[in-house]
């Protein structure tokens, strides 16, 4: 009885920091979405305009989606598979954080070799995801460790 009891407790951990992960992404998309329509520079903690060269770049929006709402999108569904119970919430949270990662990867690329400017909340979101991935990745190993 007691391995049962271990694994409720790893997948509850898993699930609380997922869900914390999700939490803190969406409030830094929820930030950057906000100065986006409020036309608004992000306070940038070094002071170097990265932020502002980062948010005011053609690569901000994408079919004139900015790229903070898709951060949105992206952490709401994944707080949301936190809630999900059985193998949907782990498989659709990890899916979601690969897509996540692997975006936030292409736009650093971006920040770093095409913008030339580093914004501290985009690389805070990106550490997010790629927080969110191991995570998730996690609850994967574990699932197909007891099947």
């Amino acid at each position: 009885m007691a391995p049962r009891i271990k694994n409720d407790e790893q997948r509850r951990t898993l699930r609380v920091t997922l869900g914390v992960l999700a939490s803190v992404g969406l409030m830094i998309s929820a930030y950057l979405t906000w100065t986006h329509f409020v036309g608004v520079a992000p306070v940038c903690i070094s002071g170097s305009g990265g932020c502002e060269t980062v948010q005011s770049s053609s690569y901000a929006t994408i079919f004139g989606v900015p790229v903070a709402v898709l951060g949105l999108v992206g952490y709401a569904v994944l707080l949301l598979s936190v809630t999900l119970r059985g193998e949907v919430g782990v498989y659709l949270g990890f899916l979601l954080a690969l897509i996540g990662t692997l975006f936030s990867a292409y736009l650093t690329y971006l920040e770093v070799f095409v913008i030339g400017a580093l914004c501290q909340w985009c690389l805070a979101s990106a550490a997010v995801m790629v927080a969110a991935l191991v995570c998730t990745t996690s609850g994967v190993w574990r699932l197909t460790k007891e099947h």
